[in-house]
């Protein structure tokens, strides 16, 4: 049997470290896929976390210490796992008080994800996330979009900002493709690991990107159109709202060969 672990700082969790984080919703995280005992991105993963630790405690913890617990609980299990690595603050949330020390950081690993094959149909639900910029814990609205998007008869939701603009979707950021050029949408979005991989992929190897407003207006001219996360560089999206959308099989293919052009490396 894999052999999954649970770590605070290092070393096993007991329930006294975890009890009082049943209900905590004031921490940010970053998930990522191990395989074969390495992972792409460990810089982007690193930063994140140092980032949003400021923006939320005002102080992070050393890289080095982080790297040393990561490398704990991928060296505990098998060479292919998930890890998702959240930091806290023992305060925890409604109150103004200051643990005047360095955050936690919780480790939990498990198995494996390729994410879903698609293509998807994304209903279309107006809604900005607070702080967009971290990828904090304890938002209720992208599992209620989404469980309301599958009611609806659709795979998951995209949201649209205050501009009528496409931004991200529930647990994904959105990219799209013009026949030459990968599309990231403009707008308040958080900037995903494996979008920034992608990202500096293309860039190697000369394909053309641009930063535009993307609304749904905008989809019929456009010549595919794909989710990604930790999970996958892409998705098929064949539905936004009402507007169908090409299959765009070469534009997935070009983003899944520039997110393994990204070295797997030892953490």
């Amino acid at each position: 049997m894999p052999s999954f672990v649970v770590h605070r700082n290092g070393r096993p969790a007991t329930t006294d470290d975890l009890a009082p984080l049943a209900f905590a919703g004031y921490a940010h995280f970053t998930a990522l896929q191990v395989r074969g005992g390495r992972v792409r991105g460990l810089d982007l993963h690193l930063e994140r976390l140092r980032s949003a630790s400021v923006e939320l405690f005002g102080r992070a913890l050393p890289d080095e210490r982080v790297r040393s617990f990561l490398r704990t609980a991928i060296e505990a299990g098998p060479a292919d796992l998930s890890l998702t690595a959240t930091v806290y603050s023992r305060p925890g949330e409604f109150t103004a008080a200051d643990a005047g020390t360095e955050p936690d950081l919780l480790v939990r690993t498990g198995l494996p994800a390729d994410g879903p094959s698609g293509p998807l149909a994304l209903a279309t639900v107006p809604y900005e996330r607070v702080l967009p910029a971290v990828k904090h814990v304890g938002e209720v609205a992208k599992t209620y979009f989404l469980r309301q998007a599958a009611r609806d008869g659709y795979d998951d939701a995209a949201f649209l900002d205050r501009r009528g603009r496409l931004s991200e979707g529930t647990i994904w950021n959105l990219a799209f493709w013009d026949g030459t050029t990968v599309v990231w949408p403009a707008a308040d979005v958080l900037t995903g690991t494996t979008m920034s991989i992608v990202r500096r992929q293309l860039d190697r190897l000369g394909v053309p990107q641009d930063v535009r407003d993307v609304t749904p207006d905008d989809l019929p001219g456009l010549a595919g159109a794909v989710v990604m996360n930790s999970w996958t560089p892409g998705v098929p999206v064949h539905r936004i709202g009402s507007a169908p959308l090409p299959a765009a099989a070469s534009f997935v293919g070009l983003l899944r060969r520039a997110y393994e052009a990204e070295p797997l490396a030892a953490v």
